[in-house]
């Protein structure tokens, strides 16, 4: 199904609102957990810990764990058999993050040492103001979170008179040109972590270590004469998040056929090879220990997962007017067309012709517009958590997302609607 785009096609822009303010509020995945936890405890969820024992009550529950979260509904009548209904998705986006020893500095100017985090368009980064965030962890245990959110960073470029070739092709050494800077004078070990201790309230002796990152602070914007993009930080793939704990809360209000759960990990922009990435045994954790709170077994559990599927959903690529060729030609997917199905043989995409069905037939119940993607064969095509959602857990899974531009970019593009279509395909799933 391919229809055309359509600046007018009716949507709930409230919707798209509390997204822009979601990707505002989430410069890192924990904030993206933190922000998900108390949409969920609003809508009646309760936090469970994994340290403690666990309940067999029906109703609300969510696990987190450092970047990553993961959220289910038990309804009244579900048995320990019952097959559960995945959505997941990912809270980390490529970006620059501070290094161990970060105060350095040069030639009068003081700078903070980052690493390039996944794989960002470099170039994106360039005379943008930046503000840190992530989380600082304190002596004899605990965290806590930071987010400055004004100019504070920048990566200056080299002025075109003394790089005349710059427009020729852009050349950036990730050690030598990506040090952003953020004063004058001379580094004193320890300053940064000084200065962010204080923005976050504690003491500067209690920071034992830390995750952090650099974020623009330009935030997101709608695009057009009629509005009918978006321009924002963390579209890849907090768009998914958003649209995911929406579609949870919306399942679990109207009543659901199984157990709808949402899970949202963290590193797949590097792999997803981590305790909380999906290639980590976190949502198998999780789905074994509900299934035993609810006095089931083994045998209990297998024939839960026998019967689940699971959507991963994750950002797209949109056809780029100026790039078509990159494309596969009979497949250019669309903003304000709805979301999009990922499909690839090589199984970088989990999606197959069951996976399109099941997808389908929610798109259909929701009344939803709907793409297909699928690389062109001379490009290579990218992956994400479903392929490995699949083979961890044997879990029969579909790759869709939304199409956009700019992935990877220190600031995305997606069509205004295409939220919003994603979040009711998404609940029409979690419901069926």
């Amino acid at each position: 199904m391919s229809p055309s785009p359509s600046s007018s096609r009716p949507f709930d822009r409230a919707h798209t609102d509390d997204l822009m303010g979601f990707l505002a509020a989430s410069p890192s995945p924990y904030h993206a957990v933190a922000g998900a936890a108390q949409r969920l405890e609003k809508a009646g969820f309760r936090q469970v810990e994994e340290h403690a024992a666990w309940d067999g009550e029906s109703g609300g529950k969510f696990v987190t764990r450092g970047g990553a979260i993961i959220a289910w509904y038990v309804p009244e009548d579900a048995t320990a058999a019952t097959p559960y209904r995945i959505v997941g998705a990912h809270t980390d986006s490529p970006n620059l993050r501070v290094k161990p020893v970060p105060d350095r500095g040069r030639h009068g100017w003081k700078q903070i040492a980052v690493e390039v985090y996944g794989g960002t368009l470099l170039n994106t980064w360039l005379d943008r103001d930046l503000g840190l965030s992530g989380r600082l962890s304190l002596r004899g245990g605990g965290s806590v979170l930071v987010h400055v959110d004004r100019p504070l960073l920048r990566v200056p470029q080299l002025a075109i008179h003394l790089d005349r070739g710059v427009n020729d092709g852009l050349k950036l050494d990730r050690q030598q040109h990506m040090t952003p800077l953020w004063g004058l004078g001379d580094p004193h070990e320890g300053e940064l972590i000084a200065f962010l201790a204080g923005e976050a309230g504690v003491a500067a002796d209690q920071v034992a270590g830390w995750d952090l990152m650099a974020h623009s602070v330009e935030p997101p914007a709608y695009l057009g004469k009629d509005r009918e993009l978006v321009a924002g930080p963390r579209m890849d793939n907090l768009l998914s998040v958003h649209a995911g704990v929406s579609a949870l809360i919306a399942a679990a209000q109207a009543g659901t056929d199984a157990i709808p759960v949402f899970a949202a990990f963290d590193h797949e922009e590097c792999g997803s090879e981590s305790d909380t990435g999906a290639g980590g045994p976190l949502l198998g954790s999780v789905l074994e220990r509900s299934v035993h709170a609810r006095g089931g077994s083994s045998e209990d559990r297998a024939r839960a997962l026998a019967a689940t599927i699971c959507l991963s959903s994750d950002t797209g690529h949109a056809v780029h007017p100026n790039y078509a060729e990159r494309h596969d030609p009979d497949h250019h997917p669309m903003p304000g067309a709805g979301p999009i199905l990922k499909v690839n043989v090589n199984q970088r995409y989990a999606t197959d012709g069951r996976g399109r069905a099941v997808f389908a037939e929610a798109c259909e119940r929701a009344g939803v517009p709907w793409q297909t993607f699928v690389s062109n064969n001379a490009v290579p095509c990218g992956t994400t958590i479903g392929p490995i959602t699949a083979a961890r857990h044997g879990i029969s899974t579909v790759d869709i997302g939304v199409a956009i531009l700019s992935m990877h970019s220190a600031r995305e593009l997606c069509g205004a609607a295409d939220p919003y279509l994603l979040a009711n395909a998404m609940t029409a799933f979690l419901r069926h």
